[in-house]
């Protein structure tokens, strides 16, 4: 992906956030903060007739609550679009975002050892490397007066090259690791027929795979999949896939837009940027609130049955928008919650989400978010927007971050 063209919903611009909303809007993620600002002040929990209807909560205690229940807000689909999975619960299609209890317990237990603190560290020497091949490139076209793209050249490449490895996928198909996300999750407003398309075309490649790692044994995440046991049997190739899916899709977009996130804001206050790169023992509390303030992530449910929550006549198989990021910025949990301290001592935010469904990526995701972050202010300690806000395009749908960030190398 050399360029981004965001996608234009289907349901035409937006009247109302409060009764109209949509996700698939273009100016939403652009202007998310101050839309669940309004929303926090007029309405906590907003309701929208796109998509067969959908629902938005925007404070941290109503998000919390519906993250919980798994009585009355099943994961079987977690991407609102105009088309559900007929996938069923327990199980779904992705296992084990899409899974609910009691199969969810088992299926996270099976994915959770390659993802240990331990074995992910294993990989910081070589997203070091890898982000430094990226800088090579990038500083070599700034000292000629080039401008760079900070999300185009660098964050976008950083999760999709490390998650292919871990698959052990071909590096050559990173282009087209990227087309898959942004099919599944920024084409949210295609005509149903189109979605399932653009599902059976990632099955596809994904049963390939599958079938070059059973012909060709080898020692990887796709291979521990396909030698592991879910209730003391091999799981069926079809459920290998789904966790694929999950992995290959969930493991690029998120990371992607969180580093792409945290060097905008450092690109836009000079005063965190250059504090940052001074004294870079702010880091760790740094990269906590980058998290806290941007974090990416917005997850879905599906209302399992008819359910009054308070108030709110909620229907079966409406969606409901679950925006972790919107819960990090409601200033009922968190001091200044609208201002960025990057020496932010107490920080319990939800950006790896609440509930069962917690991301068992963090610690990776962490770990690429820092180095990114390292790596980048290391060699470029001062750098801003090279054609100012408008020169950046955001994404669409519920994973937030730049598409494209256009900098001016000092």
């Amino acid at each position: 992906m050399t360029g981004y063209d965001a996608p234009k919903s289907i349901y035409g611009p937006v009247t109302d956030w409060v009764t109209d909303f949509d996700h698939g809007d273009p100016q939403y993620n652009r202007h998310a903060h101050a839309i669940w600002a309004e929303l926090r002040d007029k309405c906590p929990v907003a309701h929208s007739e796109r998509y067969g209807g959908t629902w938005l909560p925007v404070t941290h205690e109503l998000v919390r609550e519906i993250a919980y229940d798994t009585e009355n807000f099943t994961s079987r689909a977690v991407v609102v679009s105009t088309e559900i999975p007929l996938d069923p619960a327990p199980i779904g299609g992705a296992p084990p975002i899409t899974s609910d209890p009691p199969f969810h317990h088992e299926a996270r237990r099976v994915v959770l050892p390659p993802f240990s603190p331990k074995k992910i560290a294993e990989w910081e020497p070589e997203i070091r490397r890898l982000c430094n091949e990226l800088l090579d490139e990038m500083e070599a076209e700034a000292k000629i007066g080039l401008t760079v793209d900070a999300a185009i050249q660098y964050a976008q490449h950083i999760p999709v090259n490390v998650i292919a490895r871990m698959l052990g996928f071909p590096l050559e198909d990173q282009d087209l690791f990227r087309e898959f996300v942004h099919d599944l999750l920024e084409n949210i407003n295609l005509d149903p027929q189109d979605r399932i398309s653009a599902f059976e075309r990632i099955d596809a490649y994904v049963k390939a795979q599958i079938d070059d790692h059973i012909a060709n044994p080898r020692d990887d995440l796709a291979g521990y999949l396909l030698d592991v046991e879910l209730f003391g049997e091999k799981i069926p190739h079809e459920l290998v896939g789904g966790f694929i899916l999950l992995l290959l899709v969930a493991g690029i977009d998120t990371t992607w837009s969180a580093i792409g996130s945290s060097l905008w804001h450092l690109a836009t206050h000079a005063d965190d940027r250059r504090r940052l790169a001074s004294d870079p023992s702010l880091m760790p509390t740094a990269i906590e609130e980058f998290l806290r303030a941007y974090a990416p992530v917005t997850m879905a449910r599906l209302v399992a049955k008819d359910h009054d929550f308070h108030g709110c006549p909620m229907k079966k198989d409406e969606w409901v928008l679950l925006p972790f990021p919107a819960a990090n910025l409601d200033p009922a949990e968190f001091p200044d919650a609208d201002r960025v301290l990057i020496d932010r001592a107490e920080n319990r935010h939800s950006a790896f989400g609440l509930g069962i469904h917690r991301c068992l990526g963090s610690n990776l995701a962490r770990l690429e978010l820092r180095v990114a972050v390292e790596e980048f202010i290391k060699r470029f300690p001062d750098f801003e927007l090279a054609h100012g806000e408008e020169g950046v395009v955001w994404s669409v749908g519920q994973i937030r971050g730049p598409r494209a960030l256009p900098v001016r190398i000092a």
